[in-house]
C-alpha cells in the first residue's frame, strides 16, 4: 500500500477566543500549516473539515464557512463528524482520499467555537452524543457517563481518586509549557483533590475544558511528500472501532471496546506493538478516560493504569510519555479540532520540534487516540519517522 505523509502542520491557540470567529480560527491553523509545508493553497487538491456541532456553530453547514473564508472553492471539500472524534475521522478521510488515488495533496482542518454558549448549554448539547432516547432525557451528561466508568474501574481494580488527580497534575505540568494550551498553569495534587465535585467521584480538575480552537495538517502521497520535505512523518497505521450507543448495553464499563478494536487494527497495519510507541496523545476528556486508555491501548495490563500514572511512568523519562502537550485536560478540547490537533502534536514530537521541557527524546513512533462520545467511535493512528 502506498504511503501517506504529513508535510505540513498548523495549530491555533486554544482558549476562550473572543478575538476570533469559527472561520478565523480555522484560517489561523490553515495559514500556519501552509506556511510550514511551504506549499501554496492553490496546489492543494482536496479538503476535509471536522466540525462536531451545528448547534455550537449556529450554522447548518459550518464547514462551508471554512472553505469560503480561506478561498478554497470550487475544489472538493466535505465535512467529517463523529462527535469528539470528528478530527481523527477527517484525518482518516484525508488518508483515504490519497490512498484511493483521488488526490495527491489533501488539507485536513478541525475547528470548533464552543465558548459563545454557556457551560450548561454546552453540557446539554454534548450530552446528546449519548443515547438520546433512553439516557439523555433522564439527565445523563458526559461527566455523569465518565463518573460511572470511574466508579466501575474503582470497584473492579481499586483505582483511587488520587490516581485520577495524578493524571490532571501531569497534564497541567506539560500544558503549562505549551504556548497553544488553554490553561497554562500547573496544579498540585492537593488542589486537584480539594476542588469541587462535578459528578462523583469526578472533581473540577478531573474534567476537560470547553475551548475554542483549530488545527490543520497537510497530507501528501509518497511521491509528493518526498519532493516537499526531506523528513515527512508517515501516517503508517489507522484503526477505527465502534461501541454501543447506550452505556447500559455494555458488558463492562472499565474498558472501551472501540479502543481495543481500533488499536489492534492500527498496530497490525503499522507492523508494531504498544511496546514500540515512544509517545502518545490519548483522549483524556476526563482523567479516568486516560487511565482506561493506557489499558485499552496495551501500555499496561488491566487494572494497572492507576499505578502507571501514579508512579510517573507516563511522564517524559517514564515507560510511555502520554499527553505531554497537556492533553484535553490542560490544552483544551474544541471538539472538532481535537483529533487534528493530536496529529499536529505527534508530528511535532517526531520532528523534534516540541517546546523545551516537553519534547520526548529520540521519538520515532507516535500514537494518537481519539474517542467520539463515550466510546461510540474511536480512532487510533500510528505515525512514524522515516
Amino acid at each position: 500500500m502506498a504511503r501517506v505523509g504529513v508535510v505540513g502542520i498548523g495549530h491555533s491557540r486554544f482558549g476562550i477566543r473572543e478575538d476570533a470567529s469559527l472561520r478565523e480560527l480555522a484560517f489561523e491553523a490553515v495559514r500556519s500549516c501552509i506556511n510550514d509545508a511551504d506549499v501554496p493553497l492553490s496546489d492543494v487538491q482536496s479538503m476535509v473539515v471536522a466540525i462536531a456541532s451545528d448547534e455550537l456553530s449556529y450554522a447548518l453547514q459550518p464547514s462551508a464557512q471554512v472553505g469560503d473564508y480561506i478561498g478554497f472553492h470550487p475544489k472538493p471539500s466535505f465535512r467529517a463528524e463523529a462527535a469528539c472524534a470528528s478530527g481523527s475521522m477527517a484525518v482518516r478521510a484525508g488518508w483515504m482520499n490519497i490512498a484511493s488515488g483521488l488526490a495527491d495533496l489533501v488539507l485536513v482542518v478541525g475547528a470548533e467555537k464552543m465558548t459563545e454558549a454557556s457551560t450548561p448549554d454546552v453540557t446539554e448539547v454534548l450530552g446528546r452524543a449519548g443515547d438520546f432516547l433512553w439516557e439523555h432525557p433522564f439527565g445523563m451528561t458526559f461527566p455523569g457517563y465518565y463518573a460511572m466508568i470511574a466508579r466501575a474501574h474503582m470497584a473492579k481494580y481499586g483505582t483511587t481518586e488520587e490516581q485520577l488527580a495524578a493524571v490532571a497534575v501531569k497534564n497541567h505540568k506539560y500544558g503549562a509549557l505549551n504556548p497553544n494550551a488553554h490553561m497554562r498553569k500547573e496544579i498540585t495534587l492537593e488542589k486537584a483533590m480539594s476542588s469541587f465535585v462535578v459528578a462523583d467521584p469526578l472533581k473540577l480538575f478531573d474534567c476537560c475544558l470547553v475551548s475554542d480552537g483549530a488545527a490543520a495538517i497537510l497530507l501528501a502521497s509518497e511521491a509528493v511528500a518526498k519532493k516537499l520535505r526531506p523528513d515527512p512523518v508517515w501516517l503508517s497505521g489507522l484503526g477505527l472501532g465502534t461501541g454501543s450507543l447506550a452505556l447500559a448495553h455494555r458488558e463492562d464499563l472499565t474498558s472501551l471496546e472501540a479502543t481495543v478494536e481500533a488499536a489492534g487494527q492500527a498496530y497490525r497495519m503499522a507492523g508494531i506493538g504498544p511496546e514500540d510507541v515512544d509517545v502518545a496523545v490519548v483522549h483524556d476528556c476526563f482523567t479516568i478516560a486516560e487511565i482506561v486508555a493506557y489499558e485499552d491501548l496495551g501500555f499496561c495490563p488491566r487494572g494497572e493504569g492507576g499505578p502507571l500514572v501514579e508512579h510517573g511512568e507516563t511522564c517524559i523519562g517514564g515507560r510511555i510519555p502520554v499527553n505531554v502537550d497537556g492533553g484535553l485536560k490542560s490544552k483544551g478540547h474544541p471538539v472538532g479540532a481535537t483529533g487534528v490537533a493530536m496529529a499536529v502534536e505527534i508530528v511535532k514530537q517526531l520532528r523534534g520540534q516540541a517546546e523545551e521541557g516537553r519534547q520526548v527524546p529520540q521519538a520515532d513512533v507516535g500514537l494518537s487516540h481519539n474517542v467520539g462520545g463515550n466510546g461510540q467511535h474511536t480512532a487510533v493512528h500510528i505515525f512514524t519517522r522515516a
